[in-house]
């Protein structure tokens, strides 16, 4: 047998049965009591947990959104600094660029122009080896136009004698 059913027989035959449910009411009552305060505290502790689960939510939503702010700022300066740092290498890369076509083509137009020289002489050389041989061409065409005349003048003067 149980404890309790144990005991609360030997107090029913100690004390009857009057006292022992008088006492079993009372303690009844005393259970009810202590039951509904600690149900109040239970719950005026739950509203204040609630509220301040609610204050810390209300903190970290505050937080989040000063913290979230603060990175979209720094996005923001280093997205700023970044574009001045593509803008200012592309300028250097841009002059760079711009000094290397100007020497290309300064050498381009000295080649072009030592070409020019080379050509030039090489034409001059070859004009005045035309004007050489076309001035011998011609001292043999004077020559033979002399020999012909020569024998013209000699066949003409023998045909002539001869008549």
């Amino acid at each position: 047998m149980p404890v309790t059913a144990k005991l609360s027989r030997m107090f029913y035959e100690r004390f009857g049965d009057e006292l022992t449910n008088d006492l079993v009411d009372w303690f009844n009552q005393v259970d009810a009591t202590y039951r509904g305060e600690l149900r109040e505290l239970n719950e005026l502790n739950f509203a204040r947990f609630d509220a301040k689960l609610e204050q810390r939510a209300a903190e970290l939503d505050a937080k989040l959104e000063q913290r979230t702010a603060e990175l979209d700022a720094k996005i923001e300066q280093r997205t700023a600094q970044l574009d001045a740092k593509i803008e200012q290498r592309t300028a250097q890369l841009d002059a760079k660029l711009e000094q290397r076509i100007a020497e290309v083509k300064a050498e381009l137009h000295a080649g072009l122009a030592m070409l020019e020289g080379r050509l030039l002489a090489r034409i001059g050389v070859l004009e005045g080896g035309l004007i050489g041989r076309i001035g011998m061409v011609e001292g043999r065409l004077t020559r033979l136009t002399v020999l012909l005349w020569v024998t013209l003048v000699a066949t003409l003067l023998g045909v002539l004698r001869l008549t």
